[in-house]
């Protein structure tokens, strides 16, 4: 199963918010949608979920018209939270698994399942508005899942969570993608997607910079990230050609290349008097790159 978005457009009277944009996530895969606030990543959720009818361009799924496709088939996790904060959590998980065409004794066995995963059991009685904002943000995703959709979307999942909890969801997610299911998923936290997402769509003002494997857009770049730890100073790293600049974090110092062939004759200076503690270098992070892209940073 494939989600296709073929050349889709969407304008809003003289607005243009998502411009002849392209791209595919098949089962199994998580795909992030990444921009900036105003990026056109919501306008682009919406007319997945057939809430908002794109202006030209088709949306499909499995190669058939994305409307066609059975509303109990898709999971949405808006980032705006839906939850009824005077329904109690078992009772609200019940209700929306319900909306979605599932029995109560399906729904009983699936969510005790999920609760149990998100170390929520005991707070199944207690009513939405007395959970704290984590705890919500996780029923919010259980019942956004609770259907066994085929194709999810997220948009900002981790948003309130600590590290343990977001590390619950982390693995929640990577579940779900390891039993078929297609995940669309968007987030200002690029360590997040870096690590979860095969493919990307980046974003700015409705366009895409880039479309593809995260190494593809590292490999335009190349490895021009290198850390040193060695009795250096920064003004003598600073110096040496093909050093763009210099940052001492901790023990160690960064150095930014111009490009990846300029490692090798710093290797060479760096170690003309023998060992080094350390020379690692490597491609920039997605934070980096993503800053660079939306900047208008051109390869």
């Amino acid at each position: 199963m494939t989600l296709t978005i073929d050349h889709l457009t969407k304008k809003f009277q003289s607005f243009t918010a998502v411009n002849d944009l392209q791209f595919t996530a098949e089962k199994g895969e998580i795909f992030g949608l990444i921009g900036q606030n105003g990026a056109g990543k919501t306008t682009t959720f919406r007319m997945i979920l057939n809430l908002l009818t794109p202006t030209t361009g088709l949306i499909k799924w499995d190669d058939k018209p994305v409307h066609a496709l059975d509303r109990d088939r898709i999971g949405y996790l808006p980032e705006e939270r839906g939850l009824y904060p005077k329904m109690p959590v078992e009772e609200q998980l019940l209700f929306f698994g319900k909306l979605r065409g599932k029995s109560t004794r399906e729904l009983k066995t699936d969510i005790q399942y999920w609760l149990d995963r998100f170390e929520l059991t005991d707070k199944r009685k207690s009513l939405t508005e007395t959970l704290s904002k984590g705890n919500q943000q996780k029923v919010q995703l259980i019942a956004s899942l609770i259907h066994k959709p085929r194709l999810l979307i997220l948009d900002e999942p981790f948003s309130g969570l600590d590290p343990v909890n977001a590390s619950l969801l982390k693995d929640a997610i990577l579940e779900l993608k390891q039993h078929g299911t297609a995940i669309i998923f968007s987030s200002h936290r690029m360590d997040h997607v870096e690590e979860l997402c095969d493919h990307i769509c980046l974003l700015k003002h409705g366009t895409s910079l880039f479309s593809g494997a995260i190494v593809n857009l590292k490999r335009q770049y190349g490895k021009i990230n290198l850390t040193l730890r060695g009795n250096f100073t920064e003004e003598d790293l600073s110096k040496l050609p093909g050093v763009v600049s210099v940052s001492k974090e901790k023990e160690m110092y960064r150095l930014l290349l111009g490009r990846e062939e300029d490692a090798q004759p710093i290797f060479k200076t760096v170690t003309k008097n023998g060992f080094i503690e350390r020379f690692s270098l490597d491609y920039l992070s997605l934070e980096e790159l993503f800053k660079r892209k939306v900047a208008g940073d051109h390869v």
